[in-house]
């Protein structure tokens, strides 16, 4: 069936630029890529049907030639899905009136081998990542930018994937589009997931404050700061080729944190649980950190990799960790030293998240205070915390309300970490050697003239400390480490004079909440180490 209607008017505070062309982010279509690495095939042996059973998702799609009709849509024989399942939508700018059509194929659009190739990574069955999707709303990509967004045309869709790239923008015009894409997250509660382009600066619409802008792992991808004032983009990578097809994975792993907080995996408040700052929150502190991962200060996170490499099944254990609230609330005068108080309590467990609301005044800071007691696990072993803090551009605003992340060791007093960035956000801290200890971990909103006087953020934290155990058995050794975190590979050396050289050791089976590997014994010494990439 093929609908037609009237395009509403773009309202007069729209810029006069026409039609911003869209180019598509090339590469290899590796829509197969490794599920192992971003944590898919691990929350698949440790849960029941998470595969974004319940979610509608919409793809907006560039057009990749100027044929009739417009090449946008998603085949579903191609992705392994019902054609029950899609509604294809185009208008303005490629026609004077927007049609939509429930029927495949239709005289709305035609195929796309690159929307088949990003649909099949975002839900394709069997091998993408969220493989139950209740529907998808697939949109011609200019459509999508220059009228759906900047009209607050409502769809319901609360995860966007967007395989494409503006190109040829000034600054002024990036925050235009930036401001719409934030207007319409904030009044919808929408999640853009964007590619931030294969080369150059990062790119429209990747660049908005409240969306996700996801970079390819060792492959072809821009690198950020933003052009407009140094923010933080991309916010995490996923591995692929290109960025056409790291973002669906993103997408993806939205999608199941989404249905995961709706069935109550992350306890009995759904609704903060599928905020799409806390969805944002989890899938960033969820990411594996690369050997050369650096956020230079100010920024929160790595101009090439955002916050790491997505993890979902890391981010799902986290969602699964539940709701801690603060310990403590409290101010201090404007601008003055906030110190851990010591407070008594701490937060149950060491994986989790809040979402919460702080408030500060014209001549006071607000501060949060959680409270964690590291050190439970191995005697004396140190922890790795991460810790990510997301607030939204508020709707109708140019400016963001300005919030901190600090760590402080309570014992001590002494400032362990923070993430004190004035242009996003976002804010990050990861450490990789904490002692055992009790920490006072702040969310600081700055007083004075602010946006308003509270604001409401998503908070996802991790400590944890892993080990290796090795048991003998015959002529066998077996060696095991826990499932979660994820992200770790074993590696061998049957020497360990510097400089040693090591080699990854067989993929290990999942047996229960336990990574397993198991070799023969009768050979030559090893020596074996966990180690992220």
């Amino acid at each position: 069936m093929i609908n037609k209607f009237f395009a509403p008017t773009r309202p007069a505070s729209g810029i006069a630029i026409g039609l911003i062309a869209a180019t598509f982010l090339t590469g290899a279509k590796s829509f197969a890529a490794d599920l192992d690495t971003i944590g898919v095939t691990a929350l698949r042996a440790a849960t029941t049907n998470l595969n974004g059973s319940g979610v509608r998702v919409a793809q907006a799609e560039a057009e990749l030639n100027s044929s009739t009709p417009p090449p946008f849509e998603v085949n579903p024989m191609v992705v392994g899905l019902p054609a029950a399942d899609f509604t294809y939508y185009e208008g303005p700018p490629v026609t004077v009136l927007a049609s939509s059509a429930s029927g495949y194929p239709n005289s709305v659009g035609s195929e796309s081998s690159h929307g088949d190739a990003v649909g099949g990574a975002f839900y394709g069955f069997p091998s993408g990542v969220s493989t139950n999707i209740s529907h998808v709303d697939n949109y011609e990509g200019n459509y999508f930018l220059n009228t759906v967004v900047p009209e607050l045309t409502a769809i319901n869709d609360p995860v966007v994937n967007q395989s494409f790239a503006a190109s040829g923008l000034t600054t002024n015009q990036q925050e235009t589009y930036d401001s719409y894409y934030d207007k319409y997250s904030a009044q919808f509660g929408t999640l853009f997931v964007s590619g931030v382009g294969d080369s150059g600066p990062v790119s429209l619409p990747s660049t908005s404050y409240n969306g996700i802008g996801v970079g390819a792992y060792q492959g072809t991808s821009s690198v950020g700061p933003t052009l407009d004032n140094g923010r933080a983009k991309p916010d995490v990578t996923a591995p692929a080729d290109a960025t056409s097809y790291s973002t669906p994975l993103v997408a993806g792993a939205a999608t199941i944190l989404l249905q995961a907080g709706s069935r109550g995996d992350g306890g009995s408040d759904t609704t903060s649980a599928t905020d799409q700052r806390m969805i944002k929150a989890l899938l960033l502190n969820g990411a594996v950190k690369p050997a050369d991962w650096a956020n230079p200060s100010p920024s929160p996170l790595d101009p090439r990799y955002g916050s790491g490499i997505l993890d979902v099944y890391n981010s799902y254990r986290q969602l699964a960790g539940g709701k801690h609230t603060f310990i403590q609330s409290g101010s201090v005068v404007l601008g003055a030293a906030h110190p851990a108080l010591g407070g008594a309590g701490n937060v149950a467990g060491t994986n989790g998240w809040d979402f919460d609301t702080i408030s500060s005044t014209p001549v006071t800071d607000g501060v949060n205070h959680y409270y964690f007691q590291l050190g439970g696990g191995t005697a004396g072993a140190a922890s790795t915390g991460t810790m990510t803090l997301v607030w939204n551009r508020q709707f109708g605003q140019t400016a963001i309300n300005n919030l901190d992340l600090f760590l402080y060791n309570v014992a001590s007093g002494a400032l362990i970490g923070a993430s004190t960035s004035v242009v996003d956000n976002v804010e990050h801290i990861y450490l990789p050697s904490l002692p055992p200890g009790r920490y006072d971990l702040q969310v600081l909103k700055h007083g004075g003239n602010t946006v308003s006087p509270s604001e409401t953020y998503a908070l996802a934290f991790e400590f944890f400390t892993t080990s290796l155990a090795i048991t003998v058995s015959g002529s066998n050794v077996q060696l095991t480490w826990p499932t979660y975190p994820d992200g770790f590979q074993l590696e061998s050396t049957g020497n360990l004079t510097p400089p040693a050289s090591w080699s990854a050791s067989p993929t290990p089976v999942i047996s229960g909440q336990q990574n397993v590997v198991t070799l023969d014994a009768s050979g030559a010494s090893q020596f074996f180490r966990l180690a992220r990439p």
